[in-house]
């Protein structure tokens, strides 16, 4: 099946949205489907406001169309809700064609601690893009049950996983040439976006015995390393060298409250890193009654009782988590057109 994959998020971004559709279309490929991805580098861009590494598609609808008309999709899936994401919703609209979304990202709540915008407008306009949709695929059940209970319809299962063998236990990691190496342990880490919405600050100000680390870019990476000297904040890192900053911390702190399950909780959990985390929908979707981690809605309490888990466990639970089985329920969820041929011009 040729399945075409609307995204505005997507390399070079490093986020989870993006690792999840690159390793999808991985997935999709390996079992013998043709995975069309159109994103923002196929147009002219300009930067999202406060985020400046994300490009945005200007007015999009035409060349939109010639790339989904020339691809002749059995299935369209559109995973973003940005400027790329309305123009195919409302190209597939006009076709009366079936297509299915992904919700990815809590933009509301993300709109409001910008900018302020209530919850109530900002999941108005969600939900009308949504509503079209077929399938609304959402990562975990307390995501379904949130959005249910906000007036969506038509959700589905997406789950997620986690490369095992990249994201690993690494003994060596933690040794005199480990990327912590010269801070004092125990060294409690926070991988993602240094940004407001992710909630870092409630991290960075916790009094933990130790050292701090930080490992992702973001709009605020330069102002929590002025305010936050004594934090080692070491930057946006990519595969084997990220996998060894997981592998080489002690305890994996992940104060997001919005996220709409948190891969990195997976990818710290692989690399036998005990998480602590709120217990709010994501932490709690993958963590649940696993040993793996401390949820607590006293964040430095749940960081030091992570600090007791087994490594063995949280390795263990993370193993659960197959991409193989994720790719299964992406494709169950899909709604391919039903004439059996393509999107027609």
């Amino acid at each position: 099946m040729r399945i075409l994959v609307v995204t505005d998020a997507w390399l070079p971004q490093v986020n989870g949205v993006v690792r999840t559709l690159d390793t999808l279309r991985t997935e999709l490929e390996r079992s013998g489907h043709e995975v069309v991805m159109v994103t923002p580098d196929s147009f002219r861009t300009l930067a999202c406001p406060t985020y400046p590494e994300i490009r945005l598609a200007l007015r999009p609808g035409a060349k939109l169309a010639a790339m989904i008309e020339a691809a002749q999709p059995c299935a369209i899936h559109i995973a973003t809700e940005g400027p790329l994401g309305w123009a195919a919703r409302a190209w597939c609209r006009r076709r009366g064609l079936p297509f299915t979304t992904a919700y990815h990202t809590r933009f509301p709540e993300y709109i409001k601690a910008r900018f302020g915008v209530p919850l109530t407008l900002s999941y108005a306009v969600m939900r009308r893009f949504h509503d079209s949709s077929s399938r609304v695929m959402v990562a975990t059940q307390g995501i379904e049950d949130e959005l249910a209970g906000r007036g969506f319809r038509n959700i589905g299962r997406w789950s997620r996983g986690v490369d095992t063998g990249l994201f690993r236990p690494r003994p060596e990691a933690r040794g005199a040439d480990g990327p912590f190496a010269h801070l004092p342990r125990p060294v409690f880490l926070n991988v993602g976006r240094v940004a407001v919405e992710k909630n870092i600050e409630a991290f960075l100000t916790l009094d933990l015995p130790g050292s701090k680390a930080v490992v992702g870019d973001g709009p605020q990476l330069d102002e929590m390393k002025r305010r936050f000297p004594a934090i080692h904040f070491a930057g946006p890192r990519l595969a084997e060298d990220l996998a060894r900053h997981y592998a080489a911390a002690d305890v994996f702190v992940f104060p997001s409250r919005t996220d709409t399950f948190g891969l990195v909780l997976l990818e710290a959990l692989a690399s036998g890193l005990p998480v602590a985390a709120y217990p709010v929908p994501g932490p709690n979707d993958v963590i649940g009654g696993s040993p793996s981690g401390a949820l607590d809605g006293d964040l430095g309490r749940a960081a030091l009782a992570a600090r007791a888990i087994d490594p063995a466990l949280c390795r263990a639970h993370a193993m659960t988590f197959s991409w193989e089985a994720c790719t299964l329920q992406f494709l169950d969820n899909l709604r391919p057109f039903e004439t059996g041929g393509r999107a027609a011009a």
